[in-house]
């Protein structure tokens, strides 16, 4: 979830981190289908992009296998800090940003992916030419992001919620939906120079054990941005209306909320040839 004013990495803590690590199952479990077709193979070299703790980036060394190398990198440092205790042979993390990638070299990688990331990139142009820039020709691309056209279930809630905590009027810049859809990724892909460009938006089910888990999981996965523009006692107002509100999705399982995500595919050609945008 997004927030009111400017998105800032100096939120993020060391607790916020252990949370995301504890909680992080649920974007594990969708970044899943974002390696799936990727289709990584023994000896490949992948970069991992927004690698958070590390949990998807270790299941990825696991199907490079010994041969292959899997790179890590995150902004936050609080999240490199857990990621490091995964570090293996063919598996190595470090601080880092998608808009410099100035650490590597010309096509250094088989495949890059950005597990829920892409919408948290400030300069979505300059991170698709760095990866461009590192993908060996023939390279893959794989990354999944929020689509303001189809917001999270919790996201519609939250707004909700905000609106009844008496504060609609603020609601618009803080649950602003960072991210892009299918038109806006294909020009950026085309821009930057990659093919076969594709993409899908699916529907994925999160179910958490209760109302604290929800609130917990939306703090972290933000990096301290949940909410990050109201008051301390404002955000207890909204808190309480969202926990109501929420506690409507109570199943037998947990509460069930659904979170879209816009998965999109593309390569460096095999040649050099950048096609122009029409």
């Amino acid at each position: 979830m997004s927030t009111l004013g400017a998105i800032s990495l100096e939120r993020d803590t060391p607790e916020l981190a252990r949370t995301y690590e504890q909680s992080g199952i649920l974007q594990f479990h969708h970044g899943k289908f974002l390696i799936g077709p990727l289709a990584l193979k023994s000896g490949d070299q992948v970069l991992d992009i927004g690698a958070g703790t590390g949990r998807l980036t270790e299941f990825a060394a696991g199907l490079v296998g010994p041969t292959g190398r899997v790179i890590g990198i995150d902004p936050l440092e609080n999240r490199i800090a857990i990621a490091c205790l995964r570090t293996s042979g063919a598996l190595t993390f470090d601080v880092g940003r998608a808009e410099d990638l100035s650490r590597f070299g010309p096509a250094e990688f088989d495949a890059v992916y950005l597990n829920s990331v892409f919408h948290w990139i400030a300069d979505k142009r300059l991170a698709l030419r760095e990866i461009e820039r590192v993908l060996k020709p023939g390279g893959r691309i794989g990354l999944n992001v929020q689509d303001p056209t189809k917001p999270h279930e919790s996201r519609t809630l939250l707004r909700q919620a905000i609106e009844q905590a008496g504060f609609g009027e603020r609601s618009g810049e803080s649950q602003r939906v960072l991210g892009a859809t299918d038109d806006e990724l294909r020009t950026l892909f085309v821009e930057t120079g990659f093919v076969d460009y594709k993409s899908d938006l699916r529907s994925l089910v999160d179910l958490h054990q209760n109302v604290n888990s929800v609130l917990e999981w939306s703090e972290a996965s933000a990096f301290g941005n949940f909410l990050g523009g109201f008051s301390p006692a404002e955000r207890a107002e909204i808190d309480a209306a969202f926990a109501a509100l929420v506690e409507a999705r109570h199943t037998p399982e947990g509460l069930r909320l659904e979170r879209y995500l816009r998965f999109a595919f593309a390569r460096k050609p095999a040649s050099q040839t950048t096609p122009s945008v029409s």
